[in-house]
């Protein structure tokens, strides 16, 4: 055999040797265990029963018309919060308002019922309500209007609101109003509350 091929035989012994050693010097005990967990994450689900709170014809100034409804948490969370949105479109009948918005003349009340007597816990048109987003649960002016539930539309649970509407008698001439419509529509958007331990 040739030195080089004796030398190279020799080396390649030498590092399988070693690497031999060495494996056996890192040889230790070992074990694992895993752990493992999920996430779920919780429903909000508001509904509103019946989802046309009012429709109604030839009403004409000083009448009043009441109404409830129900909103309803299917959920699995409780919701904190329940903003009102308010939107109407209107129909100028005779094309003679001259920008005169005809839901300042419609008084929302919102009723609270006591012994079977309504009582008006807080009112205002829809006009002003168009430009507001009030919670209805939180402890404001809606307090004695949702205020059983304390704060909150639990998950599972529903609370029944009570409206009156009411087509305002002012004591001016209100014929620019006659044979209009105007539609209206409540945007009820619940949310959550703070994130807590669990």
């Amino acid at each position: 055999m040739a030195f080089s091929k004796k030398l190279g035989l020799g080396l390649a012994s030498a590092a399988l040797g070693l690497s031999l050693v060495g494996g056996g010097t890192y040889a230790f005990f070992s074990d694992k265990a895993d752990a493992s967990g999920s996430f779920a994450s919780g429903t909000l689900d508001l509904n509103a029963n019946p989802t046309t709170v009012i429709e109604v014809g030839n009403i004409k100034p000083g009448d009043w018309m009441n109404r409830s409804f129900q909103l309803k948490n299917d959920g699995t969370l409780d919701i904190a919060k329940v903003l009102m949105k308010t939107d109407y479109t209107l129909t100028d009948w005779k094309g003679d308002n001259a920008g005169e918005d005809f839901g300042k003349h419609i008084r929302v009340n919102f009723l609270l019922n006591k012994d079977k007597v309504d009582t008006v816990v807080w009112w205002t048109t829809l006009d002003q309500l168009k430009n507001m987003s009030p919670d209805a649960i939180d402890g404001n002016f809606f307090s004695q209007w949702f205020g059983e539930k304390g704060g909150k539309l639990a998950a599972g649970t529903s609370d029944e609101l009570k409206v009156q509407f009411q087509f305002v008698e002012n004591g001016k001439d209100q014929n620019k109003f006659q044979g209009d419509q105007l539609h209206l529509k409540w945007s009820f958007e619940g949310q959550q509350g703070a994130g807590v331990e669990k």
